[in-house]
């Protein structure tokens, strides 16, 4: 018992120690020019990714989704992939000064929309709907995108195992993306009761669940949280998919597209099933067009066991 407290006590020193240090490297960052920083960021970063462990994962991911590509290919893809996380740290600081869109605005700034009337047609129908994205660009500016609009989203997003972290992620998020659903325990019924009240709501949806649908992405076996497929199930609300791709010189493009058609069963039900699979082909669609924007370093594959 006083081993178990002890080690305990170990782990929240270390986590409180690794938040500190996040938080004191973010609040330095503050104080330079925000494209100075999120560029300094990045050249860091892919520098000391390659050197991590989760390095190992992202390549043997790589390596399990692109056979074809050299070693030296998927090794540039990794290195964007931390430079994209590091920008993505970054722009949490600078996030006030980076999102300068402006529907009514004659001239592109940082952000440009594609799907802009999708937003407005959500806005103005007050029914219910479910967007999906994937850890893709800079996914956090999506809700943002819906706020501009009028939108009020309520999002389904995974805490960091860092308590410290996780405490002020969402203390940020909750700032400027609206109302934040914690995947755990009870997140269904919350996201269930937003859309019986005729609301929307927005899931990411290519992360790793063991008790999900069994599907294939990049031609491997995977496990897909049937979530949206239930509540589409049960509110036949519309689904549209959307994400953030970086683009050149900071800048960024939001793609809203028009709604899908959900897989359905002879008796007309919701195919859950063909439904998680439809998910990964589109998510898969999006990471073959810019690996280098997507989080190789997550275990979707649950493959990490191999590498110890």
């Amino acid at each position: 018992m006083a081993l178990t407290r002890l080690v305990i006590a170990l782990r929240r020193a270390r986590d409180w120690l690794i938040a500190h240090m996040i938080f004191t490297l973010l609040r330095l960052i503050s104080l330079l020019p925000a494209t100075r920083a999120i560029s300094f960021v990045d050249w860091v970063a892919r520098r000391i990714g390659p050197l991590t462990p989760r390095h190992r994962l992202a390549m043997e991911n790589l390596a399990r989704a692109y056979p074809e590509k050299t070693e030296a290919e998927r090794r540039e893809i990794a290195i964007d992939m931390w430079g994209n996380m590091a920008r993505l740290a970054a722009e949490y600081v600078f996030l006030d000064q980076l999102f300068d869109f402006d529907p009514e605005a004659a001239e592109l700034g940082r952000i440009e929309i594609d799907g802009a009337k999708i937003f407005e047609k959500l806005r103005d129908s007050n029914k219910p709907f479910i967007v999906f994205t994937a850890h893709t660009g800079n996914f956090e500016l999506l809700p943002i995108a819906a706020a501009a609009y009028g939108l009020d989203v309520m999002a389904l997003f995974r805490p960091p195992n860092n308590p410290y972290i996780a405490k002020r992620v969402l203390a940020a998020r909750r700032t400027s993306m609206g109302h934040l659903v914690p995947s755990r325990a009870g997140a269904a019924f919350t996201l269930a009761r937003r859309l019986e009240s005729g609301g929307g709501v927005g899931v990411l949806v290519d992360q790793k669940f063991h008790k999900g649908a069994k599907t294939i992405f990049f031609g491997l076996d995977a496990h897909t949280n049937p979530l949206l497929a239930k509540l589409v199930r049960q509110y036949e609300c519309d689904v549209y998919p959307a994400r953030a791709i970086r683009l050149p010189g900071g800048r960024h493009r939001l793609v809203v597209e028009p709604p899908i058609a959900v897989p359905r069963r002879p008796d007309g039900g919701v195919d859950v099933a063909a439904t998680a699979q439809m998910l990964n082909d589109k998510v898969e669609e999006w990471v073959r067009e810019y690996p280098g924007q997507w989080q190789w370093f997550h275990d979707r594959w649950e493959i990490k066991h191999l590498l110890k």
